[in-house]
């Protein structure tokens, strides 16, 4: 796997394949539906160590999205390069990507006043659909 080490925003689209509830941190226990999950991150310092870090299987709990890849599994990683914070505009036009619905918590948010940056898509969602919708030059990481 090779990713570009400056900085940049990333979607991790993420399958789960069956319904669970899981422990999100201090976020406690959640319910997740069977299907896909859209995580809107950035990585300022270096785009290819945070990508690296969400693939390992060993690592210790940080985000909240690290205790949700503990059951499910990361399928495409979209990414684009630059040293802009688009974080949360990213997960604002994602609200209105066709078939995806925000996550009912502040997912990946604790830190900015998004609503969330975790979004579900009961069937997978679609590159293209979303490349239009971020108006970005979008890189794409095909993971299995």
């Amino acid at each position: 796997m090779s990713f570009p080490s400056g900085p940049g925003t990333y979607i991790l689209a993420i399958e789960l394949e069956q319904a669970q509830r899981i422990r999100i941190g201090a976020l406690g226990e959640r319910a997740f539906e069977r299907g896909y999950y859209l995580y809107v991150g950035s990585a300022l310092n270096s785009l290819r160590a945070r990508l690296e870090r969400h693939l390992r299987a060993e690592k210790r709990l940080h985000w909240h999205i690290d205790y949700l890849l503990q059951q499910a599994m990361i399928r495409e990683i979209w990414y684009a390069l630059g040293a802009e914070r688009r974080e949360c505009a990213w997960a604002r036009a994602l609200a209105e990507l066709p078939g995806a619905a925000p996550y009912p918590s502040a997912f990946g948010a604790s830190d900015c006043s998004c609503r969330t940056h975790l979004f579900y898509c009961p069937n997978k969602p679609s590159f293209a659909d979303a490349r239009d919708i971020l108006c970005v030059d979008l890189s794409r990481f095909l993971t299995a």
